[in-house]
């Protein structure tokens, strides 16, 4: 077998950020002549089998292994025998359990670069022996990867890495048809899953003293999880229940278009997807000023940044721009300008490429590409238009 296969590796329960961002990514590598493969780690989810087979749909081969529990030394062993079959120029893994099946695999097997991707805040990362234990299987890469400056910072002060350790990669996005104008009513739009970073209880706060002043307005809050019934009766407690609308699992674009601005309100993001998908239809976003946000929406230029867990800070952010629909036009605007400057999904690529061709000139291999041929392009060109309708999925 040619040693020009980029084996990525990820453990996969739902399709969500990282995982919309792999299925934008992997095809289009193939697509430039990288024999790119996935390695999926897996509980036997639903999710983990829809991505699967999006990908093979997109042209990237697919293969399994699934992990009774969270440290199992059979399935490191069949990890390892599979990179060892597939052998590996580059080993990229995504994600906790990927890290530390897919790189302890990865030098069992010889590999020559071993490369990872942080790719979110997560509560566990301030334990001190999950510190000490991601330190240490981060001393085997040559490529470490963060999808944010901010994300890097995080994972810095946390967790105790070196500065300087991370490369940045921004997730990219493919750009939908132009979309409709703002409505001119105060409309706001938050979509996320229902878990307790993204800040629907702080939301909820600042709508309960934004909306005695603002006759008309209307939230609506698109995503599911854990934490809907405890936001339905917050939502009551605070008298906003006839003011807020929990939509459920939605597609975020839909949504987004229905609203003249977008709210973050998260307490940590890795990138801030939600932000960068909203400025693509066009729309004003307030956004925690946390993790990669800040990266993407330019205060004053594309949105409004408020501190995180401020719910007088995101009201008066909201209300300001609610009661001024053409200046909420015009950061809407600016946003969807913005995401076709510097956040395309072309840029992402060239991005990894550009890290992948310097990390084998160091080590003193060959590119290890192979010409991309059309079915190649034709898988690309399919994929994206997948993960596009996919990564509008509220998350």
């Amino acid at each position: 077998m040619s040693r020009d296969v980029v084996l990525h590796v990820g453990k996969v329960t739902r399709i969500s950020g990282s995982e919309a961002h792999l299925l934008l990514l992997l095809p289009e590598l193939r697509a430039r002549g990288w024999d790119v493969r996935f390695l999926l780690l897996h509980e036997d989810e639903p999710g983990a089998w829809e991505f699967a087979a999006k990908l093979d749909d997109a042209g990237v081969p697919v293969e399994g292994v699934r992990l009774p529990r969270a440290a199992d030394p059979l399935a490191l062993g069949r990890v390892v025998r599979i990179v060892r079959r597939h052998r590996p120029v580059i080993l990229h893994t995504h994600l906790v359990h990927a890290d530390f099946y897919g790189l302890v695999a990865g030098r069992l097997a010889g590999v020559p670069v071993l490369a990872s991707t942080k790719h979110g805040f997560n509560p566990f990362r301030s334990g001190r022996a999950f510190a000490a234990a991601d330190r240490g299987i981060g001393r085997l890469l040559d490529l470490h990867v963060a999808i944010s400056g901010g994300l890097a910072r995080y994972l810095t002060e946390t967790e105790g890495f070196p500065e300087g350790s991370f490369e940045v990669v921004h997730y990219g996005i493919v750009p939908g048809p132009e979309p409709p104008p703002p409505p001119v009513t105060p409309r706001i739009a938050v979509v996320g899953r229902l878990i307790p970073i993204k800040g629907h209880d702080v939301l909820l706060e600042a709508v309960a003293q934004l909306a005695p002043g603002l006759p008309g307005l209307e939230v609506a809050i698109a995503g599911a999880g854990p934490l809907e019934a405890e936001l339905r009766a917050q939502a009551s407690a605070l008298g906003v229940d006839g003011v807020v609308r929990f939509l459920g699992h939605r597609p975020a674009g839909d949504v987004m278009e229905q609203a003249a601005i977008v709210a973050v309100p998260s307490f940590g993001e890795g990138f801030g997807m939600v932000a960068l998908e909203a400025m693509e239809r066009g729309r004003a976003v307030v956004a925690s000023d946390v993790g990669g946000l800040p990266e993407i929406v330019v205060e004053g230029v594309t949105g409004v940044l408020v501190p995180p867990a401020d719910p007088g800070a995101l009201a008066s952010a909201l209300g300001a721009l609610a009661g001024d629909p053409e200046r909420a036009r015009a950061l809407g605007a600016a946003g969807r300008a913005r995401v076709h400057e510097a956040f395309t999904q072309e840029r992402c690529t060239s991005r990894t490429e550009e890290l992948y061709r310097a990390v084998l000139r160091r080590k003193g291999l060959a590119d290890g590409r192979r010409r991309a041929s059309s079915s190649h392009d034709r898988a690309s060109a399919n994929a994206a238009s997948t993960a596009s309708s996919t990564s509008n999925g509220a998350r």
